[in-house]
């Protein structure tokens, strides 16, 4: 077999990983600390996610749907694993094999799990405010979910993120389900409503983005680490003169003679155009502004400040979550999950 070496890798750093989990888990008192490791784990990779928070204490992981599930098979010992979008019909045989739990979010898939014939626990998910999924509170207060054994009640908070009042109308609706409809566990915040305070916890808590060094609300700022630095290879140094231009549309004139780095880098690989008049990498400390245009696996830097910079060198992109999203328009959930296939995953 050929070794070819990536032109892209992702450098994950699992201390930072399990450090955000901790910070967390801690902010929900005596609360259980779950992980959201849908989208293959953020676009970090689902299994090896799993894996460190597990050996962390972590045992309680959610993805959306049933092809997650299965990819992440087996599962470490003692550790659960739910399935937020539930069972629509073509997923029954997945939901009846696999040791996974549906999340069921509609009346419709309350009858089908009951249909199965068997009494094994599911999740449920009531709505009180975002208008998604769940089956809706009086649907829930109205005997549908009569007879269940439901280990864990959800619900999500649509607007946690935010000083919004319906954050506390939300708590309250979930504290008046929690007094009405008997489960296990009842579980609310996501990550930002972690960081809303302990009254939010309830039994489980469900981070997603914050784990992966996401700044869900303010209130986290200087608690969270960075997880992912993305890093490029430099496929070609070249110079140009005063007033000549670089890339589509000669967006970029140089404006005295520089010295320019082409990476193997591009929109295909989910470093989108929007970064064009931001975005930078660094290499040995020095800054590399991004110049031009991002086109599809190519994206140029002035690195006439970078001394002595060579072809193969590998440099550091600029990607601090929320630095990157405010400057670019993307969500911190873009950022990371549009992170393509050609980033070799480097966990460390």
């Amino acid at each position: 077999m050929i070794d070819i070496a990536p032109p892209l890798r992702l450098r994950l750093d699992a201390g930072a990983l399990v450090a955000n989990w901790r910070w967390l888990a801690a902010q929900g008192g005596s609360a259980a600390c779950g992980a959201a490791i849908k989208a293959n784990g953020y676009g970090l990779g689902a299994r090896e996610v799993m894996h460190h928070l597990a050996a962390a204490g972590c045992r309680d992981f959610f993805v959306a749907s049933w092809a997650e599930a299965a990819a992440l098979m087996p599962l470490p010992a003692g550790v659960a694993l739910s399935v937020l979008h539930g069972v629509g019909e073509a997923d029954m045989v997945a939901a009846r094999t696999l040791p996974v739990r549906p999340v069921l979010n509609s009346v419709e898939q309350v009858a089908r799990w009951r249909a199965g014939g068997d009494a094994r626990p599911c999740d449920v998910m009531v709505d009180t405010g975002m208008s998604r999924l769940g089956l809706r509170v009086e649907e829930a207060l109205g005997g549908a979910l009569d007879g269940l054994v439901i280990e864990t009640l959800l619900s999500h908070l649509a607007s946690a993120d935010e000083d919004s009042a319906q954050n506390a109308q939300q708590l309250a609706a979930f504290g008046a389900l929690r007094e009405a409809i008997p489960a296990r566990r009842y579980s609310l915040a996501n990550s930002a409503g972690i960081c809303l305070g302990a009254d939010y916890a309830f039994d489980l808590t469900r981070p997603g983005i914050a784990l992966y060094g996401g700044l869900p609300r303010a209130d986290a700022a200087g608690q969270l680490r960075q997880v992912v630095f993305p890093e490029a290879r430099v496929l070609q140094l070249r110079d140009v003169r005063a007033g000549e231009t670089v890339g589509y549309g000669a967006s970029w004139t140089a404006a005295a003679d520089s010295r320019i780095a082409v990476t193997n880098l591009g929109y295909a690989d989910g470093y989108l155009r929007c970064h064009a008049g931001h975005g930078g990498a660094t290499w040995n400390g020095a800054a590399l502004p991004l110049i031009g245009r991002v086109s599809m696996d190519l994206t140029a830097f002035d690195a006439s400040g970078a001394g002595t910079l060579g072809e193969g060198d590998w440099l550091a992109i600029d990607y601090d979550l929320p630095t990157t999203a405010t400057a670019s328009g993307l969500s911190q959930y873009e950022l990371l999950t549009g992170l393509g296939d050609r980033f070799e995953r480097r966990w460390g």
